[in-house]
């Protein structure tokens, strides 16, 4: 089996969040499974702004066909706004699944609600729409922020250097604060809304906060797409072309690709 995992982050402003990522994901997936890691080629440090999420997008629709292309049997979105996953679901064959999906979806399973930490207000609205569209609104209890304007702060948090010290606790203080608020309200799961965030607390072994779990959606995202790889395989099908993810077919894909080309779209007809 294998899986191609996208970040939405590029490795080189975080620090080491990239090692770390690779590190925790080897660790997660099981001894048969080839999983391979990729960072965005460029960007990758603001994707909460609507724009730059666009730019970086197109990248990671690219990366989806060519894992496809190149075998690969699923491909996974590391990224908590969960960019390109509804156009991958329509242009590729494989399982695609994304993070935050995936993540929400898991935490039905740990608890009936849950409490979203978001790096920033500015990050927490993006993550909100796809609660909403995900059918979850109604189990969260809340979106706690950690006011982390720029994300390559982040960084400090795979950093071991003494020089680091007072930086990297005060972003697990300021985790574990917002977490404690969420906790206050009634939240039952604690969910950190950001992939870096996710891998950091994960590498550093943070995994409950006063007694309530956290989720890893990054090993529960590499585990959903296992699972997903062998549903496709044991029943021949996964993501339904029914509707919402049907490809252009007939006339309509003829002159689809007259106009953009005859590799679009690879397995429709």
């Amino acid at each position: 089996m294998r899986l191609w995992y996208q970040t939405f982050s590029r490795f080189a402003a975080f620090g080491q969040y990239g090692e770390a990522l690779v590190r925790m994901i080897k660790s997660a997936a099981d001894s048969g499974t080839q999983i391979d890691t990729h960072d965005l080629s460029k960007g990758g440090i603001a994707d909460q702004y609507r724009y730059i999420e666009y730019l970086d997008t197109a990248e990671v629709i690219n990366n989806g066909l060519r894992a496809q292309s190149e075998g690969y049997d699923a491909f996974l979105i590391g990224n908590i706004i969960d960019p390109g996953i509804r156009e991958l679901r329509e242009l590729l064959t494989i399982p695609v699944l994304g993070l935050c999906e995936t993540t929400l979806n898991v935490s039905t399973m740990m608890g009936t609600s849950f409490t979203l930490v978001s790096v920033n207000n500015k990050f927490a609205s993006r993550v909100i729409e796809n609660v909403r569209r995900y059918g979850h609104e109604p189990r969260m209890i809340s979106v706690e922020p950690m006011r982390v304007d720029h994300l390559p702060k982040l960084a400090s948090g795979f950093s071991g250097a003494r020089q680091d010290a007072q930086a990297r606790e005060a972003i697990f203080d300021a985790f574990r604060e917002a977490a404690r608020a969420g906790i206050a309200k009634g939240a039952e799961v604690i969910i950190p809304a950001g992939g870096v965030v996710m891998t950091m607390l994960a590498n550093a072994g943070v995994y409950e906060v006063d007694g309530v779990p956290v989720l890893d959606g990054t090993t529960a995202l590499t585990k959903m797409g296992e699972t997903a790889v062998k549903l496709h395989r044991l029943t021949g099908t996964f993501t339904s072309k029914r509707l919402a993810y049907a490809p252009p077919g007939g006339n309509v894909l003829r002159e689809v690709r007259a106009a953009y080309g005859p590799d679009i779209y690879p397995g429709a007809s």
